[in-house]
């Protein structure tokens, strides 16, 4: 299980860093700044272009590795708890048997 989720947030790490990469910068230099607000009301980036898509995609990665590793801490978080309660029960045990034959001399 901890490799399936290693694997899964390791891609989807690297996919995030190449399409924050290849993404366009949303305002470039002052004349993105002026024209930007033209651009918008004319419509001139529609919802299918590719940075469009790139960025939802971006999105909905990025929330799916958020949820994985928090998955993945309490995942460890209670196999770490559930091992050393099962050590702590372990060692009461052999304490007990250690004074069984103790009171059995």
């Amino acid at each position: 299980m901890e490799i399936v989720i290693g694997i899964i947030l390791i891609l989807a790490a690297l996919f995030l860093i190449g399409a924050v990469l290849m993404q366009s910068g949303k305002s470039h230099n002052l004349s993105g700044t002026i024209a930007g607000g033209a651009e918008t009301f004319f419509g001139k980036s529609k919802a299918t272009t590719l940075d469009k898509k790139l960025s939802k995609a971006t999105t909905i990665v990025a929330i799916i590795f958020v949820v994985l590793v928090l998955v993945f801490y309490l995942y460890q978080n209670n196999a770490g708890t559930a091992s050393s309660a099962s050590t702590s029960a372990d060692s009461s045990s052999a304490i007990t048997q250690a004074e069984d034959a103790g009171d059995a001399e």
